[in-house]
């Protein structure tokens, strides 16, 4: 079974999807899952997990009617204030449904870098461990540090990396990047998706082999048994198409056995986010 671990949808608003700007204007439209259905169909996808992309709960309404409607929906990573003080019961509404299976903020969006260790925030993170929730992190590289102490404090909270946290591909900046995640790594807790990589390149131009480095990294420090791999459709398509972004990461570990590739395309994903 291959899963696609992260990829959204939306009805497209220019105020609420301001972050998509003229570069990426080939997206300024809605993304429905009749649309990704048709894509999957063409790529040999068996489902996915929506992410939020909008900071509200009606964001996680939304998400959780289109998977009660679409099987091939197997999961949603939703939004909640988790600085709220009302948490604990916000937590507990969303309990009821199975196929909500975790929650993520916006951070790389945060004038803070310090946003993930703020008292408020580490409240909420508590309140998810609490009811088995998952956590995606959405960070830029200049968040890693904060990212690293963040991971320390719960050791029994499923994390995982979204976008291998956006390294700066485009400007060939590396070492800060490497050095940050590999200790990150370090905390098995913590997974990562290989995704959104395409988009932090330079659109235009990118090839896989500006890729591989990063790729290194990532499969190095977290190993097979905690890749897994996402499209980040319909971001994607500013940058290629659905079959390039799927090729990036089946022709990377088409070495590696065929177990572990199933692990990477699909496995991976069902076990984090119990699937």
């Amino acid at each position: 079974m291959i899963i696609d671990s992260h990829q959204h949808f939306w009805n497209y608003e220019p105020v609420k999807h301001n972050w998509i700007d003229d570069d990426m204007a080939v997206i300024r439209r809605d993304f429905t899952p009749s649309d990704l259905k048709q894509v999957y169909n063409e790529n040999g996808i068996d489902g996915c997990v929506a992410v939020q992309a909008d900071q509200t709960l009606a964001e996680t309404d939304f998400l959780l009617e289109l998977a009660s409607q679409h099987d091939f929906i197997k999961g949603i990573v939703g939004w909640a204030d988790l600085r709220g003080n009302d948490i604990d019961s916000v937590l507990e509404k969303y309990n009821q449904f199975k196929k909500i299976k975790g929650f993520r903020h916006v951070v790389q969006g945060e004038a803070d870098h310090n946003f993930l260790l703020r008292p408020h925030f580490l409240r909420g993170i508590k309140a998810l461990e609490k009811h088995n929730f998952t956590y995606d992190i959405l960070i830029f590289p200049h968040q890693l540090g904060a990212t690293l102490e963040f991971v320390k404090k719960f050791p029994n909270q499923k994390f995982v990396i979204d976008h291998i946290a956006k390294p700066y591909i485009k400007d060939g900046f590396y070492d800060g990047w490497a050095a940050l995640m590999k200790a990150v790594a370090e905390h098995e807790n913590v997974y990562c998706k290989v995704s959104g990589m395409i988009t932090e390149a330079d659109y235009k131009s990118w090839t896989e082999s500006q890729l591989q480095p990063y790729l290194d990294l990532v499969f190095n420090a977290f190993g097979v048994d905690r890749i897994m791999y996402g499209s980040d459709w319909p971001v994607c398509l500013v940058a290629g198409n659905y079959s390039k972004v799927k090729g990036i990461m089946t022709n990377y570990i088409s070495k590696l056995s065929e177990k572990e590739q199933h692990t990477i395309m699909g496995k991976n994903a069902v076990q984090f986010y119990n699937l």
